[in-house]
């Protein structure tokens, strides 16, 4: 029987329910459009909308699904974030600069899911170049976590997150480069998976990234939502290989190691000797490891065999390169200076300069790739690495440079970017990431961990959040909502 579906439900029940007839494509987006007309006034997470566009799509699914016909979403509502390419649509990526410019092309991602047969309500907030753990741009003013309206929902795909957790949309599709899927997530209490590295297409991530860029490394598009199967559902919509390669390359990911917890082989991250999360989200992960291990799951607190402070610096160094890449060199160097005030990166960039050599450029892909056969190496022993998602739950909203804002972690100040230490992990080397709720903190706020797994084995992070969902924690609505 199928469930009684309300704004909560997940993307699952909404298309079962639809193939069912028991609710229309129209319904379920008018549903919406009341939801996002009554909240999001406070909220600000879908800043652009695309009513009248979802509810032509409705009325298109409607007639197909009267003729019996089948597709994996349709009928269904949703969001993309706002740098997402999407013809006609504004993709600003939050510069000023850019608040005039529409694509004419929808991108790879956004073909997957209209192909699919989703009905697109709107495009979610964002930072400036989304380059931020908070979703507030001079382009659409500031987006507000629903668990609290003085916090962050996080970022950059931090609109989407706010929608998810109020109940605006059932699927967002985001971009991660430094936690910008995965941080939101956790701040806002529901799910979201980084691909792995090659799994998704990077083409239409950002404004005039139409077409695959061997330069761009690290970040990738992927999907959040309220289920950790729904994730799966819309990973498996926009996965495939890039644009070109199409031609030839299939795309077929090996199943989960396993079905069941206990057979999971679960490492636990240590402490980093450079900075500590709050002792609530270490005792968030402390639980899950003991009730992994009554599960009876093998569990050891061990990481892949290399130097875990020098790994951090040459992400950093590597990502300098990335959001830098076509500004000016004085831009740069001040990028530089920014992680370079974080310290442990001082060694590692160069003498203070972001003028790379291409020598050097290369010598860094090359350590790059040794460690990703520490990653593969690794998970020849286990198949999941579980820990904190952030330092800790969502923060008050913060204005200023970024280099110089902190954040309060259990009474001690920490350097704003110090944030990344938590998600770069995957990010570094191209893992495959899944962040899942882990209850709430005794203010009462979401708390978020996650599971990063072995390269293209995206399934088996996938199916031990499924897992985790069932027998552990889920989604919990905000209060008031």
């Amino acid at each position: 029987m199928t469930r009684s579906i309300d704004h909560f439900s997940t993307a699952t029940d909404m298309l079962t329910a639809l193939r069912h007839r028991t609710i229309s494509s129209r319904e379920l987006v008018e549903m919406h459009v009341e939801r996002i007309s009554e909240l999001d006034r406070a909220l600000n997470s879908i800043p652009v909308l695309s009513t009248d566009r979802a509810r032509e799509a409705a009325a298109r699914a409607d007639a197909a699904i009267a003729r019996g016909e089948q597709s994996q979403l349709l009928g269904l509502p949703m969001t993309l974030k706002e740098s997402t390419q999407v013809a006609g649509l504004p993709q600003t990526a939050g510069l000023e600069v850019l608040k005039d410019f529409k694509p004419i092309a929808d991108g790879r991602v956004a073909k997957a899911v209209f192909d699919a047969g989703a009905c697109l309500l709107g495009k979610t907030n964002i930072p400036i170049a989304c380059g931020d753990w908070q979703a507030d741009s001079p382009v659409y003013g500031r987006t507000k976590n629903p668990w609290d309206l003085t916090r962050t929902p996080g970022g950059s795909t931090g609109g989407g997150g706010a929608a998810l957790a109020a109940g605006l949309t059932p699927l967002e599709v985001g971009s991660d480069l430094g936690g910008s899927i995965r941080i939101p997530a956790a701040y806002c209490g529901v799910y979201g998976h980084r691909p792995s590295e090659t799994a998704v297409s990077r083409a239409g991530l950002a404004p005039n990234v139409d077409l695959p860029s061997v330069g761009h490394l690290m970040g990738v598009q992927g999907p959040l939502a309220r289920s950790a199967l729904d994730l799966e559902l819309l990973f498996d919509i926009i996965a495939g290989p890039e644009t070109g390669e199409d031609v030839a390359w299939k795309f077929s990911l090996p199943p989960a190691r396993h079905s069941h917890l206990q057979d999971y082989r679960i490492a636990v991250m240590p402490q980093f000797p450079w900075v500590k999360a709050s002792d609530e989200m270490l005792s968030k992960v402390d639980e899950l490891a003991s009730f992994l291990s009554q599960r009876g799951a093998r569990v050891a607190q061990t990481m892949p065999a290399m130097n875990l402070e020098q790994y951090f610096g040459d992400y950093l160094r590597l990502l300098a390169v990335q959001v830098s890449a076509w500004n000016s060199a004085e831009y740069r160097e001040s990028v530089v200076k920014l992680y370079e005030s974080l310290g442990i990166a001082a060694s590692y960039i160069g003498g203070g300069r972001m003028q790379m050599a291409a020598a050097d450029y290369v010598e860094l892909l090359y350590v790059r790739e040794v460690r990703r056969s520490r990653w593969r190496e690794f998970f020849t022993e286990w198949d999941v690495l579980i820990g904190p998602m952030a330092l800790d739950v969502a923060f008050e909203h913060q204005t200023g440079p970024q280099g110089k804002r902190v954040l309060n972690i259990d009474s001690e100040n920490v350097k704003y970017l110090m944030n990344l230490t938590y998600p770069m992990w995957a990010v570094h080397t191209g893992q495959p990431s899944t962040a899942f709720p882990a209850g709430r903190s005794r203010a009462g706020l979401p708390l978020g961990l996650q599971a990063i797994g072995p390269y293209l084995e995206d399934r088996t992070t996938l199916r031990f959040a499924q897992l985790l969902e069932l027998e552990w924690q889920g989604f919990v609505p905000p209060p008031g909502c």
